[in-house]
């Protein structure tokens, strides 16, 4: 075990001579003299079995999903059409009906996937950079034939979108539910939740709410897959414009089984969010402050916790002029954005308190209210949660190392958050890749376990085997009572 958190220091260390630079490389300076890491006692051979697992494991998912309905893709018992099951609905077999192995089976091989993305982390070096992009397409080409795993995201974009473009409805102003006659209305889940989500978004997602379902359907996972594609490659050049060898970086977050199973194949929003702010980095390691802040901006505009970044591209941007550049860059990106939301949504914004307001079983808020006895996640422990999200950002805007800074502050935004999902710890893994924190990197492998744990269907029958149900509270009543009232 200490071998493999040695494997997570810094893939390329610098030489003594350069140890002042180790927290993060000055933008345009030509990469010090590089020493070669200690090598990790494991041998390529079961390193290629670990590889291969993570991407068996993957088909066997998709596989299973899409030869049935299963408790893998909801409401799938009550309508499960062809074009959502794909490709691989002719094809697969399924061995198992029952929901209770069904869900065993899942759990077992996103553990088996944990374990061999760590050893595949902690033996990077053994494999080649082509060899490592191979395998990632592989996975994506395999995912885009998944039905959309373990929640109905993708449908609810399509159901808002067909409520702005078909009905002619405000998203922001009104809910799925007054559209229950249309066809998307049965895949969808928040019937009664305005849109949360970004009017950038919002807006791109309009013109396929003017084709058929399955058009739709099929067109926003291929961009979501595609768009993840392109989010790999910027981590790639970001990690080369560092000087730090891309391999480490690219299979701590395309290898993840989170990132494989909940975010690509979840076709989750968060990637169109993902891909503009790392393209913003990458613009920033490239000196186009200008641009960067442009794409911030639309990062912004998909979900709003990308405003994180903003103070961290400062300090990446490192001199006055470029750092000028940038807050013009954002400046003149916000204008155009924000006369596209007034033209389409008028005055009305995402709607974000509602679901800020809600509670997953073990969000941190949640637990540490529960240990400490204070009721679960109660709202003045979500505020104390939101202040302290302020003060991390502020310390770490101090100490001025920006990619470690920016991963740190990213952290505490995801523990600091009542709706706590597993998806969400990808915002973490590209900025604890490309930073110099050993500790950073050990607790994204810990934050990966435990929102595995915390998700895996034997952990539900568990509890519910056990009568254990961490909303037995005060707090937890009023959440389920509010998730109730917005799913119908």
């Amino acid at each position: 075990m200490r071998e493999l958190f040695d494997s997570l220091r810094p893939s390329l260390r610098l030489a003594p001579a350069s140890a002042s630079a180790t927290a993060d490389l000055p933008i345009g300076v030509a990469a010090p003299t590089l020493r070669a890491p200690t090598q990790v006692r494991i041998g390529p051979v079961t390193a290629r079995v670990a590889l291969a697992v993570v991407v068996i494991a993957t088909f066997l998912v998709v596989a299973t999903a899409a030869a049935d309905p299963s408790v893998l893709v909801p409401a799938s018992a009550e309508t499960f059409p062809n074009w959502e099951a794909g490709p691989l609905h002719d094809i697969s077999v399924r061995l198992v009906t029952s929901p209770h192995i069904v869900g065993l089976v899942f759990s077992v091989l996103l553990v088996a996937m944990t374990i061999a993305w760590l050893l595949v982390i902690a033996s990077v070096r053994t494999f080649s950079m082509r060899t490592i992009a191979i395998v990632v397409v592989a996975l994506h080409a395999i995912l885009l034939l998944s039905p959309p795993l373990q929640l109905t995201d993708l449908f609810n974009y399509v159901g808002y979108a067909r409520l702005g473009a078909l009905h002619h409805l405000n998203p922001y102003a009104h809910v799925i539910r007054q559209e229950m006659f249309d066809p998307v209305y049965r895949f969808t889940s928040w019937h009664s939740l305005r849109s949360p989500y970004g009017p950038l978004f919002t807006a791109f997602t309009y013109p396929l709410g003017l084709v058929s379902l399955p058009v739709a359907f099929w067109t926003l996972k291929s961009v979501t897959v595609a768009l993840s594609l392109g989010f790999l490659a910027l981590v790639w050049e970001c990690a080369r414009r560092l000087g730090r060898d891309p391999r480490f970086p690219l299979a701590f977050t395309a290898l993840n089984p989170i990132f494989l199973i909940y975010a690509v194949a979840g076709f989750h929003n968060d990637f169109f969010m993902l891909t503009a702010s790392m393209g913003a980095i990458a613009l920033v390691l490239h000196r186009r402050g200008g641009w960067a802040g442009v794409l911030l901006v639309v990062a912004i505009a998909v979900k709003f916790t990308a405003v994180l970044l903003l103070p961290f591209l400062l300090l990446a941007a490192r001199d006055r002029r470029r750092q000028v550049r940038l807050i013009v860059g954002v400046v003149l990106g916000a204008i155009p954005l924000a006369a596209l939301s007034l033209a389409l949504f008028g005055l009305s914004i995402p709607n974000l308190q509602q679901q800020s307001s809600l509670l997953t079983d073990f969000s941190i808020p949640n637990v540490v209210g529960l240990l400490l006895h204070l009721g679960g996640g109660t709202p003045w422990l979500l505020r104390i949660a939101t202040v302290a999200v302020v003060l991390v950002v502020a310390h770490q805007f101090w100490r001025r190392q920006w990619c470690n800074g920016a991963g740190w502050s990213t952290l505490a935004l995801i523990g600091s958050l009542a709706w706590l999902v597993p998806w969400y710890v990808v915002w973490l893994l590209p900025l604890a890749g490309l930073g110099t924190s050993l500790r950073l990197r050990r607790i994204s492998i810990a934050l990966t376990v435990f929102l595995l744990a915390s998700f895996l269907p034997v952990t539900a029958q568990y509890m519910a085997a056990h009568n254990v149900n961490p909303l037995n509270t005060a707090a937890g009543q009023a959440s389920m009572s509010l998730q109730d009232r917005l799913a119908h």
